[in-house]
């Protein structure tokens, strides 16, 4: 691995874990930091259910866990932002973060309406730079925010340098826009990566599916893993996002299962 990568393991590819799990299979894992839901989901139906943010007792289990394994926080999930968001209400959840030690929150941008949507992420930074937060909007097909080149316009206009981007792999493969993503990939607005596998081609009603349930492991599919690493400046922190459903459901431990994917990850790094 190359000396100044930095490997996440993102809560994605073990949901069936709280956050202070994670960050205990992390380090089993080699990893140096993760990518934790404040939250469970209920579009992730194998995630336990937690809440950090309302739960002090499960906020500290997370503090120990970090401190005693030597992980980070990279990155916490999830903030999405669609038409009725009142950008206050995120406050709770960026005091959690900061309490963790997060630098970036991930945001997905579902609002239709261009003007309002960038407001409310004016807004939003400004509320999170009271946290030590910045944020990173992850550009993702089904959103109104569905490509890189979409993700740094938004940035443009936003005109803040605590704003930048989180860059999925599997979404520059799926968004349509690939040769143009990966040629922008050392755009110094990127803050973190993330790898995964996959088919060339997707069914649009599996995209989905595909990105929070079942996505390949590295060397299972044909994305250019290695070009897409290669592409990335290398300080940026590297995420192993590969959900990985069908060996959940065959009973495969979680341990063996994110050794799987960091494994088949490193094998892409320099």
């Amino acid at each position: 691995m190359g000396a100044n990568r930095s490997l996440s393991l993102d809560h994605i590819t073990v949901t069936d874990t709280t956050p202070w799990q994670l960050a205990e299979i992390a380090a089993a894992t080699g990893c140096t930091g993760i990518c934790p839901f404040l939250h469970s989901m209920e579009v992730l139906p194998a995630m336990p259910h937690y809440n950090l943010i309302a739960d002090p007792a499960a906020r500290r289990a997370t503090r120990d866990a970090l401190t005693a394994n030597g992980i980070t926080v990279d990155l916490i999930y999830p903030f999405t932002m669609a038409g009725r968001t009142v950008v206050a209400d995120f406050a709770p959840a960026l005091e959690t973060g900061a309490e963790l030690g997060a630098p970036l929150a991930n945001i997905l941008c579902y609002d239709r309406d261009p003007v309002r949507r960038t407001e409310n992420l004016a807004e939003l930074a400004e509320l999170a730079a009271g946290y030590g937060i910045g944020l990173a909007i992850e550009f993702y097909p089904p959103s109104q925010v569905g490509t890189l080149a979409a993700a740094l316009d938004e940035i443009r206009r936003l005109g803040r340098p605590d704003v930048g981007v989180t860059a999925d792999l599997l979404h520059i493969m799926r968004g349509g826009d690939v040769q143009a993503s990966m040629a922008a990939l050392s755009d110094p607005h990127i803050r973190i990566a993330q790898v995964a596998d996959g088919p060339a081609e997707m069914a649009a009603d599996r995209i989905e599916w595909e990105a929070g349930i079942q996505r390949l492991l590295p060397g299972e599919g044909v994305f250019d893993i290695r070009a897409f690493i290669a592409a990335l400046d290398p300080r940026l922190p590297l995420s192993v996002e590969v959900p990985q459903q069908a060996l959940l459901d065959a009973g495969m431990p979680v341990l063996e299962r994110a050794k799987a994917a960091v494994e088949a990850t490193r094998l892409y790094m320099p």
